[in-house]
């Protein structure tokens, strides 16, 4: 089990941890394999944690400029900043 958090602007947003996906990675990877061939550097969307902005009171969203960083314990992190298409 790998814990997984998100940070906006060094905010913690989400934190949760792979215990608590529906589908574990196991069972997800072998569904899509009967879909498509799965090759190295795939990323499987899981979906996300409790505390999406939309569920806040009130709601908050991304703007432009802002910081999003993602972690999963023991694989590492992803920092983007937000920008307006």
């Amino acid at each position: 089990m790998l814990g997984l958090r998100c940070f906006v602007n060094g905010e913690l947003r989400q934190d949760g941890n792979t215990s608590e996906l529906v589908h574990n990675v196991w069972q997800q990877i072998s569904y899509l394999s009967t879909a498509f061939t799965l090759d190295p550097g795939d990323l499987i969307a899981t979906g996300t944690p409790s505390g999406v902005g939309i569920a806040m009171q009130p709601p908050r969203f991304l703007q432009p400029g802002d910081v999003v960083r993602c972690e999963v314990d023991g694989i590492g992190a992803i920092e983007n900043r937000v920008k307006a298409s």
